[in-house]
């Protein structure tokens, strides 16, 4: 016999349904809910089906983000080998039926039935360092997103309150510039502080800076104050935004520096991380998304399967004599890693940095390629080197 246990993973609680052997359903399905008591009795179940069909059951489940982990965790701890499915697969295993159904228990029988129809390999684990980097690279990301919609929703309302200050830092959105304008955030209140007092402000939250450096600033501040047409009294509710938007952007500066020390210290002890920036154009935030979203080299046998890991592989239609010769990327892989690979080429063809990968493209460019065909074919190639990189375990300078 070939017992396998399918679990419906949902929000908090799973259906779970078992077959004994192809076509030998066991029992009726039912749910348990992600707690130690029912997980212990979905563990006394998985018990009774080993007893029925004297071989320890498999079980298969889908990837549902975050709601499957509890549950793969007791697997692990109780020692059985389980199936992390693709939804994709599931979801076109779904639309094989006729009848248009859709319950938890229907989902759970057909992903029975599925094991049964495809060759599946066993979940391989990932490092714990590994998962730790992916989920501080994806928080970095996102707080990075949120800082940009804040920058922007902040220059919206300054521009109207200010338009006269850019220029008087070179970067409106540092710590001294933003702190700055947090206690002097209209025309009226630079004026009346004087170039005296707006020095010695600046100075006090610029220590590395010269107080001569500090007049300078207070004199343009000065200036642009004075060619300001527009009074705080109008704009009342944009300086309260102000305000709001200013602290937002102190507070998202420092949780990025925060995560960046993090990943900067996870990361140097990741030797897959060390080989990955070795080649010239990958900083070390691309460096650390891509090692983090790749995993563990040894989950892929062949450079094409990480292609297709990345989504970068070419599609394929072809039915009788027609076969397609404009084809797409698939895009099927995961979306962050084939950002940053993308990135990561960007990168290395801007300024020639990586002398080999701007020759390569000088010649797809030649051939008479569009720019994203071109940058497409440079990412497969980079994957390549990638993945002849991490597997031989020596950094680019010695593969080259």
């Amino acid at each position: 016999m070939n017992p396998v246990v399918g679990l419906d993973v949902s929000k908090g609680e799973s259906q779970v349904q078992a077959f004994l052997d192809k076509g030998k359903p066991y029992g009726k399905s039912f749910t348990v809910f992600h707690t130690t008591e029912e997980l212990t009795n979905l563990l006394r179940f998985l018990e009774e089906v080993e007893k029925e069909s004297k071989v320890e059951p498999t079980i298969i489940l889908e990837s549902t983000g975050d709601y499957h982990i509890p549950v793969i965790q007791f697997l692990d701890e109780q020692n059985y080998l389980y199936i992390l499915v693709n939804p994709l697969l599931s979801y076109n295993a779904k639309k094989s039926s006729l009848r248009k159904v859709k319950t938890d228990e229907i989902d759970a029988f057909r992903l029975c039935e599925l094991f049964y129809k495809e060759d599946f390999e066993p979940y391989k684990k990932r490092g714990i360092q590994l998962l730790n980097l992916r989920n501080l690279t994806r928080q970095h990301e996102t707080i990075t997103g949120l800082y940009v919609q804040a920058k922007l929703q902040f220059h919206a309302i300054f521009d109207q309150v200010s338009p006269e200050y850019k220029g008087v830092f070179g970067d409106t959105y540092s710590k001294v510039s933003l702190n700055l304008l947090l206690e002097f955030s209209t025309s009226e209140s630079v004026l009346q502080a004087g170039e005296t007092r707006l020095t010695e402000k600046i100075s006090s939250l610029c220590l590395s800076r010269s107080e001569r450096w500090a007049r300078d600033r207070a004199k343009k501040l000065l200036e642009a104050a004075k060619r300001n047409p527009f009074k705080s009294t109008l704009y009342q509710s944009h300086l309260i935004s102000l305000e709001m938007y200013i602290q937002m952007l102190l507070q998202y500066q420092e949780h990025l520096a925060k995560l960046d020390d993090q990943i900067d210290a996870l990361a140097g002890e990741i030797e897959e991380y060390k080989i990955i920036q070795s080649i010239p154009g990958i900083g070390e935030k691309i460096a650390a998304t891509i090692i983090s979203e790749i995993g563990e080299i040894e989950r892929f046998n062949h450079p094409k399967k990480l292609a297709a890991f990345s989504g970068i592989d070419p599609s394929v239609h072809s039915s009788g004599k027609f076969t397609a010769t404009i084809n797409r990327i698939t895009k099927r892989g995961s979306s962050r890693l084939r950002h940053a690979l993308y990135m990561a080429v960007l990168c290395g063809i801007r300024g020639s940095r990586n002398k080999k990968l701007k020759a390569f493209y000088d010649k797809k460019r030649e051939e008479g390629k569009p720019f994203k065909v071109a940058m497409i074919a440079c990412t497969n190639k980079f994957v390549h080197w990638i993945f002849a990189l991490l597997k031989s375990k020596e950094t680019f300078l010695d593969l080259a």
